[in-house]
């Protein structure tokens, strides 16, 4: 059959005009790629059939539902599940409109080859092109939708939550319904309510201290023990490593409630020792005085996590060279200035993205926290807002859920702890060698 097509281009407008009014169109009426046309076309029937329960699920997502105090519970409108469906079905048009935009510049794509070649492609070329072009495709479509689904929708979801009043007592689902409320949630904690804003002024100072303090403590007691452990000439140094890397090797659950109990202020054994030795007349609060139970939780978190950076640091000097050593000492340097000018400058350079992500990692260290005083001792607004003093913004967050049911106040500070976290995230990505040689 005579094509119809000119093969000099002017045709391209008329090619976009037809893709962009129905999937496919271009493809089966103009490019003989029937195969292809026809899986698009088949996308947006069956999107137009499912088009009416989208537009229903978007204004349930715009209104969360209407509140019917004279029906049952079970058959009142629940804001929550209204919430999670349209985000599901805005999803489910964020991917239509991405296989809209892939039929689209497939049907430009396949009229500039023709344009090139003068000719169409045969059925066979067709399918042997898409199945070769769709392979990866559709290999990567099962992971693609999973994130969309198990990853993405939550994010985006504990995202809305943070400009809802999903809270208790007046608006749990499906007793009650749920209202958006813009900023105000933000606008609360920062400053609009006095009880919630001092509480977590605390808590994020608290936090960013913390992570500061637990990050560097565990960095430079690990770098001095392998510093030690190197420049040691004993046989049993392999065992002092072994010993060393046994509290990082323990999981954090059994050894923070283990010494929750030792340092109980009544009957711990550490302050019963300390006064039958007499050293104390007085049993120290090493959980129970804010200040002290501070200092404690970052003690102790560099005795469970130095050994990690101990070893990180071990490997790293391990590969240093031993000719750079030598001629410093050829050169008159002692030992501190060997570790001063050579072995700390390179182990900081090979560590120093480790330290970053460290730091990321103790702003939500829930264990170290959770488990050694649970956030206590109490403070002046832990009644209200239930956060202790030692309690650091992912703990708190958890009271906020599990015990207070303020769930748009811990989304509120979920998407703040994001938004601090986001960069190190990204610059750790962009530090990978397949970032950097545009493999991704």
């Amino acid at each position: 059959m005579k094509n119809k097509l000119p093969s000099d281009g002017s045709a391209k407008k008329k090619i976009t005009i037809f893709a962009s009014c129905f999937m496919g169109l271009s493809h089966i009426l103009f490019l003989k790629d029937y195969l292809k046309g026809a899986f698009y076309a088949l996308c947006e029937a069956l999107f137009i059939v499912i088009l009416p329960s989208i537009i229903r699920k978007i204004i349930n997502l715009v209104t969360l539902g209407n509140p019917h105090p004279e029906l049952p519970i079970k058959q009142r409108d629940n804001s929550i599940f209204m919430l999670i469906d349209g985000i599901l079905f805005l999803t489910i048009i964020a991917v239509f409109i991405i296989l809209y935009v892939m039929s689209v510049k497939g049907a430009r794509k396949t009229y500039d080859e023709y344009c090139r070649k003068g000719t169409f492609n045969t059925q066979k070329e067709h399918l042997n092109t898409a199945l070769g072009k769709s392979f990866p495709i559709l290999g990567l479509a099962p992971g693609f939708i999973i994130v969309l689904v198990f990853v993405v929708v939550p994010l985006v979801f504990s995202v809305c939550v943070a400009f809802t009043n999903y809270s208790d007592p007046s608006h749990i689902p499906p007793n009650n319904t749920v209202d958006w409320v813009g900023f105000q949630n933000f606008q609360e904690l920062m400053g609009g309510n006095a009880t919630w804003s001092k509480g977590f002024g605390r808590v994020a100072l608290w936090t960013l201290i913390w992570a500061i303090l637990s990050t560097f403590t565990c960095y430079f007691g690990g770098l001095i023990v392998a510093v030690q452990l190197k420049e040691i000439n004993v046989k049993i140094a392999p065992v002092f490593r072994f010993i060393f890397i046994l509290p990082y090797a323990v999981p954090s659950v059994v050894s923070m409630l283990v010494w929750k109990n030792m340092l109980n202020g009544s009957f711990g054994t550490i302050n019963r020792t300390l006064m039958a030795l007499g050293w104390i007349a007085n049993p120290i609060p090493w959980l129970s005085h804010p200040l002290m139970a501070q200092f404690t939780c970052v003690l102790i978190n560099l005795w469970a996590g130095f050994g990690y950076f101990m070893l990180l640091s071990m490997g790293t000097m391990t590969a240093i060279p031993q000719d750079m050593y030598e001629a410093a000492t050829i050169d008159g340097a002692n030992k501190f200035q060997i570790l001063n000018k050579i072995t700390l400058p390179l182990v900081l350079y090979q560590t120093l993205p480790l330290i970053i992500m460290s730091f990321a990692h103790n702003i939500n260290n829930f264990g170290a926290i959770f488990f050694l005083t649970g956030g206590s001792p109490t403070v002046a607004d832990s009644t209200t807002t239930m956060a202790g003093g030692t309690d650091i913004l992912v703990t708190w967050i958890y009271k906020l859920t599990v015990n207070l049911m303020k769930y748009n106040y811990a989304s509120v500070i979920a998407v703040m702890i994001f938004i601090v976290l986001a960069p190190f995230a990204i610059w750790q990505f962009k530090q990978t060698k397949a970032y950097k040689e545009g493999e991704l």
